[in-house]
């Protein structure tokens, strides 16, 4: 199963549900891409690998606050289940659909 392709996903952080558009392009265990959203900006994926349905990436943002979000996730077909740690918040859940 690759992940390459458009996804929308949904944070549900304390600000509420943070939409955010993620575009992955997959090669076995590398993974690259893009996240944008109205709330976090657009950042290019970084530190990201994927292992089976597994996948692991980073992205650095400003907007509220300078942080490192980290999102460990699991595909399972066009469906996105895991979570991101927003650094010294915690850890909120994430879904998401490919587009």
């Amino acid at each position: 199963m690759s992940a390459t392709g458009q996804w929308v996903v949904v944070i549900q952080s304390p600000m509420g549900a943070q939409e955010a558009t993620v575009s992955l392009t997959q090669n076995g265990a590398s993974l690259s891409g893009t996240q944008s959203s109205p709330t976090f900006g657009n950042a290019e994926i970084e530190s990201a690998s994927a292992d089976g349905d597994s996948l692991k990436w980073t992205v650095e943002v400003t907007s509220p606050m300078p942080m490192t979000l980290e999102h460990e996730v699991t595909i399972s077909g066009d469906s996105m289940t895991g979570s991101v740690k927003a650094g010294a918040f915690g850890s909120f859940p994430l879904t998401g659909q490919r587009a």
